[in-house]
């Protein structure tokens, strides 16, 4: 969302906002002199409000929420985002106190908007009020743009946001992206919705499973697993994805649905009791193990309701799909006979150094081990590099033959 604050010194309406390379801000209208600051706080405040939950339509949408039918949580997300058209005029007209009541909307966009208005009659001033409008709308504005997939401007504070639904042309630009460096790149955490990438990481992940499974001989499911024995990753995650796309799901589903289960549990919901029962079943064996066999306190063995931050579950979950990918390459380039190469690699062969290899220009006084080891971190540097560019292109392949399942 966009944060809003008094500049005292320069005595300005200050809004900032986050993009995945930092934060922007820009400033929005000079403030009356000699107000109390209280009274400008609350203006900053309320504006802070409307966009929180302005956006708040963004990262729950309707669409996820399943049933539109009256009184249900999708039909009051679709009447919360229905009321964007009423902003302004609540703004301009809000609701004010009569005969020692005051009318409170049940929905926290319109109410904010109410109070943001009531705010701006208290200083009255009509040059702030005009510009504080054209600011809620230009909010309006952005969280619509993102909607539509277009984090361009505004919108790019999408990108910090987690969202339970994918917007396609975002799912389609991480997985542009992906075609380019099927590592990941750093576009994907400062150009795209972190839950539209982690859907596209979903299917780089399953391609990657691959191609280790077919090199190593373990099963797609455990690939990651298998990796954490070569290096410390976070494989908790990328294998339940893996597990979850093995018993139909698509990298849709898979994401989306962890996403939304995290974003319910940080609005203190139980998403899942049914779940949380066969947990705590598990927990109760485990603590048990664990206090007979180490004499571990009780209170030192937690439950994780998710295996992502709840405070930020997509980026999160990208995260740990991208190391997946990475586990899946290390597992490929343990078991992967480089000898073994195929038309592509032939004229690349290890053994036939290059002209520069030959006729290194070592110093006269050079140790002869210390010119074997540079040799040798040399050879290592460029075997790596050919194992990582032999596995993006095997990945690029085997992600372009189930391209159906990407949405």
């Amino acid at each position: 969302m966009t944060r809003y604050s008094i500049d005292p010194h320069r005595n300005e309406l200050i809004a900032a906002w986050g993009t995945g390379e930092g934060e922007l801000a820009t400033r929005i209208a000079d403030l009356p002199v000699g107000r109390d600051t209280s009274t400008l706080l609350r203006l900053a405040r309320t504006l802070t409000q409307l966009s929180d939950a302005a956006w708040r339509t963004y990262t729950h949408p309707a669409s996820a929420a399943g049933s539109l039918e009256p009184n249900s949580e999708g039909w009051r997300r679709e009447q919360e985002r229905n009321a964007f058209g009423a902003v302004a005029e609540a703004v301009a007209a809000p609701n004010l106190p009569a005969g020692g009541m005051l009318a409170v909307s049940h929905s926290p966009l319109l109410e904010s908007a109410h109070r943001l208005g009531r705010a701006l009659r208290t200083l009255d001033e009509p040059e702030l009020a005009k510009a504080v409008l054209a600011e809620t709308v230009a909010e309006l504005t952005a969280v619509e743009g993102a909607e539509l997939g277009d984090l361009t401007g505004r919108a790019q504070q999408a990108v910090l946001l987690s969202r339970e639904d994918a917007s396609p042309v975002q799912v389609a630009a991480a997985d542009l992206l992906f075609e380019q460096d099927p590592f990941g790149s750093a576009a994907l955490f400062s150009d795209i919705d972190p839950t539209a990438a982690a859907v596209a990481a979903a299917h780089w992940l399953a391609a990657a499973a691959e191609v280790a499974a077919e090199a190593s001989g373990h099963e797609a499911t455990t690939v990651v697993l298998e990796a954490g024995t070569i290096e410390a990753l976070p494989h908790e995650t990328p294998t339940l994805v893996l597990e979850l796309l093995d018993a139909g799901h698509t990298p849709y589903d898979a994401v989306t649905g962890l996403v939304r289960h995290a974003l319910h549990i940080a609005d203190g919901l139980l998403p899942d009791p049914a779940g949380l029962r066969e947990q705590l079943e598990d927990l109760d064996e485990a603590l048990a193990a664990e206090i007979a066999d180490q004499g571990t306190d009780p209170e030192d063995i937690g439950l994780r309701l998710t295996p992502l931050d709840p405070k930020r579950p997509a980026r999160d979950l990208l995260e740990d799909l991208l190391s997946g990918i990475h586990g899946c390459w290390l597992l490929h380039d343990e078991h992967d006979d480089l000898d073994d190469l195929d038309e592509h690699d032939e004229h690349d062969d290890l053994d036939d150094l290059d002209e520069h290899d030959e006729h290194d220009d070592l110093d006269e006084g050079a140790a002869p081990d210390t010119a074997d080891e540079a040799r040798d971190d040399d050879r290592a540097e460029r075997q790596q590099t050919r194992s990582r560019e032999r596995f993006a292109r095997l990945l690029r392949e085997t992600a372009a033959r189930h391209r159906d399942r990407l949405m």
